[in-house]
């Protein structure tokens, strides 16, 4: 095993993962995410965009190749360890909004926390702070089935946000949600990235999302292609990730995060 880079949070060599039925979704994926880095994970549907975080976030085991987190191997926890990873130092947020259906919306929220041993009062007072973030506060005491489905997408991303996770993983997050709707909650998750220095790992197909981020990786069929940093139009100063198709090299040191 080669030492990942001191400055990577995440760190991943040559990942290999093949579904159940056979079919290959990961072929030697490789990247290096940064502390506080906000990192998008682009592509079309069954690019491998969801294994990949499922990979990183130790939710799958890789049939090959390595993951780390802060130096320690992610991919050679066994199952107990790995859920222990995830319950404190991970945040997940999933396409679809999941809610524990006999808690009401704070106490959804403020679960990741208690879990975690904070005090029922503490955890509370954080959930309802992330709730009016998001603007869902009036729906605190509500039931999950007495909401829409998008006031429970914005609940299970203050849920994933109220604990400061160290690397949060957010699956297509705003996939429920109406365009209008949108821009607000991924600049919640940016700024909260910012001002906590989470580091976020965000799967999405559409390239307005992909454009908040610092850096963009992109996959094609399990496997990373270069990218290219091409300016907005009428803007020189800040660049937006264009996808070509040809494979990244990944060096046995270095893996390459496939982004300009």
């Amino acid at each position: 095993m080669v030492a990942p880079p001191d400055n990577d949070v995440l760190w991943a060599r040559a990942l290999h993962y093949t579904h159940k039925d056979g079919s290959p979704a990961l072929s030697g994926v490789s990247l290096g995410v940064r502390q506080g880095e906000i990192l998008a994970v682009a592509g079309p549907s069954g690019s491998g965009k969801t294994t990949l975080l499922r990979c990183l976030a130790g939710l799958v085991r890789v049939r090959e190749g390595e993951v780390w987190f802060n130096s320690s191997p992610v991919h050679t926890l066994g199952p107990l360890a790995r859920e222990r990873l995830r319950r404190d130092r991970f945040g997940w947020i999933d396409p679809a909004p999941v809610l524990v259906p006999e808690l009401n919306v704070w106490e959804n929220t403020a679960l990741p926390l208690m879990l975690r041993g904070t005090s029922r009062r503490r955890a509370k007072g954080t959930a309802l702070e992330w709730l009016e973030r998001l603007d869902v506060g009036e729906l605190a005491r509500k039931r999950p089935h007495q909401l829409r489905q998008a006031e429970r997408q914005r609940v299970c991303i203050a849920r994933a946000l109220a604990p400061a996770p160290t690397v949060l993983f957010a699956d297509e997050p705003t996939a429920p949600l109406h365009r209008a709707d949108r821009g607000h909650i991924l600049r919640t998750l940016t700024t909260a990235s910012r001002s906590h220095g989470i580091t976020v790992v965000l799967a999405t197909h559409d390239a307005e999302t992909a454009a908040l981020a610092d850096r963009t990786v992109a996959l094609l069929d399990g496997r990373c292609v270069k990218t290219v940093e091409l300016p907005p139009a009428g803007d020189t100063t800040e660049g937006r990730a264009a996808c070509s198709l040809s494979v990244c090299p990944a060096s046995p040191a270095r893996p390459s995060s496939c982004a300009a």
